[in-house]
């Protein structure tokens, strides 16, 4: 099989199908819906760093690479990773926050700030691809199924391009949705790392929605709908690489859009009613409440007297009583680590425990 010759973006074909015009308005609704219920949370970093631990957790189950809600959220206190997967998962989430660091302060998504992201998840081989023997296979049946281009300097040209049409919107004037759509299929045919393109192509996705300020936290994570769809979504990309497919494509990404909105609202929402509810009975039961302790309850689904100590101020023995209190009150449940203990909000994991199940049946 030849290496794929992809042509630059825009692409000559009209993407804004009547079919597609149609899903733009619902998928722009909901994802205004969760731009709006986004900022309703107090700290905006209790959903950066909880909802990105849930999309690193689902953006390498995309690539098999499977770890529990426990060892995640211990990983992200201990740094002790108990398996490769759980160390994967941290790097992704790790990844996509530096991601969103770069986008904010430069007010743009350049490919080196992609190759900075990639270098964050760990990946065997750093850089873009410079040597040609790169190719897609079957995982059952070993068939090459497709051929990205091979060549350095062509790769290096079309992530050129891909980079101008991200930034510069004078080169096309689709909906920045169709766009997302259009980015993330063209990164992923030039493929232009040894590995990790698939995570990194979706860290690329939320990144976008928020540089057209469609977002202003990196909230809205499709890992979940393309698990879900797996099948299709290789399909659907083969297809345009095949016969041009556009309308196909860009639909089932408007989908995920939506749906994957939809879902996050709710899980926003209940973030925010347990938040509310911790906030009227501790402040009402103790004198040592406040915004901040509420708030790292909340940022660390399960956290440590470090962090009460570093993000309060106060004494490790002023941390410990806090939380312990906390403990005994019923808002957390205190377990050892090694010789360490460290306490869960268990009402919060429960709101992304349920939020798997549901989507699972």
């Amino acid at each position: 099989m030849l290496p794929y010759d992809p042509p630059t973006l825009p692409f000559s074909v009209d993407m804004e199908t009547p079919a597609v015009l149609r899903k733009l308005a619902s998928a722009h609704r909901f994802l205004a819906e969760l731009k709006g219920v986004s900022q309703t949370i107090p700290n905006v970093n209790i959903l950066i760093n909880t909802l990105s631990l849930q999309e690193a957790r689902k953006s390498s189950e995309v690539e098999n690479i499977i770890t529990t809600q426990d060892e995640m959220f211990q990983a992200d206190i201990f740094e002790d990773f108990p398996n490769a997967a759980a160390k994967e998962v941290s790097s992704y989430s790790h990844a996509l926050q530096k991601g969103f660091v770069l986008l904010k302060k430069q007010g743009m998504l350049t490919t080196n700030d992609i190759i900075s992201m990639h270098c964050e998840l760990g990946c065997s081989i750093p850089g873009m691809r410079k040597l040609p023997g790169t190719d897609l296979k079957n995982k059952q049946t070993g068939e090459t199924i497709y051929v990205p281009p091979q060549e350095h300097e062509k790769i290096v040209s079309l992530m050129t391009n891909l980079e101008r049409f991200m930034n510069d919107d004078s080169l096309s004037a689709a909906d920045p949705l169709v766009k997302m759509a259009m980015i993330h299929y063209q990164f992923e045919t030039i493929h232009p790392f040894h590995d990790g393109n698939g995570r990194t192509g979706r860290i690329i996705n939320v990144l976008y929605l928020v540089l057209k300020q469609l977002l202003t936290i990196p909230v809205l994570y499709l890992s979940r709908y393309i698990i879900t769809h797996k099948n299709e979504y290789y399909r659907l990309l083969q297809e345009v690489r095949d016969g041009g497919m556009h309308e196909a494509w860009v639909l089932f990404m408007l989908d995920g859009i939506e749906s994957t909105s939809r879902e996050t609202i709710l899980i926003i929402e209940s973030i925010r009613t347990l938040m509310l509810d911790y906030k009227h009975r501790i402040r009402a039961q103790h004198k040592f409440y406040s915004q901040d302790l509420l708030n790292d309850l909340f940022r660390h689904p399960y956290t440590k007297i470090e962090f009460i100590e570093k993000d309060l101020n106060v004494s490790r023995i002023t941390a410990t009583k806090y939380l312990e209190t906390l403990v005994n009150d019923g808002y957390l449940e205190k377990r050892k680590y090694g010789r360490d203990n460290f306490y869960i909000n268990t009402p919060l994991v429960s709101i992304f425990l349920k939020s798997d199940s549901d989507k699972d049946r």
